[in-house]
Parts: C-alpha cells; structure tokens; sequence
C-alpha cells in the first residue's frame, strides 16, 4: 500500500493510518517505510518496495505476508558474481562460501524479503544492519559488505565455517547456549547443511574447470 503527495509528512502519516484502518489494521500495528522520489513525491508502505526506503515505524505484532517476488537467478547471479568476488576478496573470505551463502539466503535477489523481515542478498536482519552500518538493506552493495563483514567476525569468533554458518542463521548467542554446537533447529540445520553442499559444489567446479 502507498500514500504519495506532497503534503507536510504528518499529514501523509495520518492518511496511511486511515488507510490500513479500512482494512481492519491498526497502524500501530503496522511498519511504515518511507520513500521520497526525485519530484519530492512522499511514497508510504508497509514494506519496503524497492532502493530506498526507510523504516520510519516500526509496528507491534503486526507480520504480513511478503509479497512475492520475481527473481530470474541466472541472470541475477551474473549480475552480482563480480561483486561477490570482489567483496569477499576484501574481506579475505573464499568468494565460493559467500556465493554459498547468497544464493541459499536470496537466491541473489537484491530485493528478498523474508517472513521473519530480513531484507537483500544476505538477508540481513534490521539488528545486523544497524550493528554494520547498513542504512539501506535493499542496497545491494551495502547489503552484501554489511553481511560479509558479519560473517567474518564470526568466523573469527568460533573458527569454524560449520558454526559461523548456524551463528548467522540462528544468532551468536543460539550456538554458545548449545555448547559451541549447531543448535537443534532444524531451520537452522538445513541451512547449514544446505551452505556447506553448495560450497562444496562451487569448489569443485573450480577444481574441475567447469
């Protein structure tokens, strides 16, 4: 849902609010990201439609179900396969386990969003954003340094890719209260086992030229 015009913000806020009001929603309830566009056109969601929206609300309780998003991998992968690389180079990371990561949390689409509300290639969560520096998670640069950089320090922290991998899918904190281990999620076991095949298919690949 959008509200555009070029009334004082305030007001644009209050008409969103009327809005999800018709629709049985409390716009307490709701997240409200704001959008201005080159004509000064005030562009209102309830989620992020594209490059530069900001969260100015966040809401209570308040999930919807993100809409669907077309996503042609192939051609996104080509896309960002130079800039994968680069990054991960920067940082001192195999470029195979980041291309791991990316396409199991996005499928290296910019604009991903998930139900639990992490956003971009490497799906990054508004605490991680904030945490590196990433203003906009829909910008796919700032989105991949941001989750590149997570995923180093926990290399670092747990030197282990196999634990790194569960910290970014299940938290820090998840993997030291189960003892250094893999927690017992099984969203998070599948991710983790879902990572290590795709990078082991990508180094081979490499090994065998194809």
């Amino acid at each position: 849902m959008r509200c555009e015009g070029r009334r004082p913000h305030r007001t644009v806020v209050l008409a969103l609010a009327f809005g999800l009001g018709l629709f049985g929603v409390s716009a307490a309830n709701a997240d409200i990201y704001k959008y201005v566009d080159r004509h000064g056109r005030v562009h209102l969601a309830d989620r992020p439609l594209g490059p530069g929206y900001v969260l100015i609300h966040r809401g209570k309780g308040y999930s919807p179900r993100p809409r669907p998003r077309k996503n042609n991998f192939a051609q996104n992968r080509r896309r960002f396969t130079p800039l994968v690389d680069r990054v991960a180079r920067h940082h001192h990371l195999d470029p195979h386990l980041i291309h791991a990561v990316v396409q199991v949390e996005s499928a290296y689409n910019p604009a991903a969003v998930s139900r639990k509300g992490a956003v971009g290639l490497m799906q990054l969560m508004p605490g991680t954003a904030r945490r590196y520096g990433v203003p906009d998670r829909l910008d796919p640069v700032r989105n991949l340094q941001g989750g590149v950089r997570y995923l180093r320090d926990l290399l670092v922290r747990f030197d282990d890719v196999v634990l790194a991998l569960a910290a970014y899918n299940a938290g820090e904190k998840a993997v030291e209260r189960h003892g250094n281990r893999v927690p017992p999620y099984p969203e998070t076991r599948r991710y983790v086992s879902k990572v290590m095949a795709v990078w082991r298919t990508l180094r081979h690949k490499q090994e065998w030229g194809s």
